[in-house]
């Protein structure tokens, strides 16, 4: 998960840094950027959680009730930056 929150955050300063240098006239480029780079850290992200989720339960069969509801928090969470970072790059994009 260490990874994960670091490529978020790092994902986070890239789109906060490109955000004012496209901003004139040609925004095309960095919001395409901006929105591929979002699905990447998406699927990553919530890659790395079921990765997670799956040993957990191979490991404590018991506890998969327990598990699978806090995978399915954290990918909530993990679907929900990716489209607030979409939304910033379509309004970059049109605005």
């Amino acid at each position: 998960m260490r990874f994960a929150n670091m490529l978020l955050v790092a994902f986070l300063v890239m789109l906060a840094m490109a955000a004012p240098a496209f901003a004139a006239e040609s925004a095309g480029p960095g919001a395409g950027i901006g929105m591929g780079l979002a699905i990447i850290g998406i699927g990553i992200g919530i890659g790395l959680i079921g990765y997670a989720a799956l040993s957990g339960i191979a490991r404590q069969p018991e506890q998969a009730g327990a598990i699978q509801g806090a995978m399915f928090i954290l990918a909530g969470l993990v679907e929900g930056a990716g489209i607030i970072a979409l939304v910033l790059c379509l309004s970059l994009l049109f605005l």
